[in-house]
């Protein structure tokens, strides 16, 4: 039974951790936008370059010098970093695939999510239409 607790402990945590990272990816983008105009998608873009920064600040600072726990950096990565942008975790895992020097893998990575997801984008747009 402290087993199930402590996994809904944990999703709570990440769900919490979740709700802050939209919030912050609400604001930022909102106060780039209003800083820039929106002749082009600068609040998207400030987001999704502010949250590939601090995933490797998190990553790098928990893994080399704050040793916390795993747990810890799943709420935080997962959960808050998750709602903040899912690029950061894109732009980190195709980083890792560099550093393994799996080239092809890595602008697969790159070519085949941005393709795809806009070729699902026009797609679920046609859907949508239809409904």
């Amino acid at each position: 039974m402290e087993g199930t607790s402590n996994v809904a402990a944990k999703l709570l945590l990440i769900a919490v951790a979740g709700g802050m990272g939209s919030l912050a990816r609400y604001g930022l983008s909102g106060l780039v936008l209003r800083l820039c105009g929106t002749g082009f998608p600068w609040g998207t873009a400030a987001v999704n370059v502010v949250g590939s920064f601090l995933f490797g600040v998190v990553w790098s600072a928990t893994e080399h010098r704050l040793g916390l726990a795993a747990e810890t950096r799943i709420i935080v990565l997962t959960g808050f970093m998750g709602a903040f942008t899912t690029f950061s975790t894109f732009m980190f895992e195709t980083g890792q695939l560099m550093a393994d020097k799996e080239w092809l893998l890595a602008f697969g990575n790159i070519a085949g999510q941005i393709l795809v997801g806009l070729v699902f984008l026009f797609l679920g747009l046609a859907v949508g239409r239809l409904i």
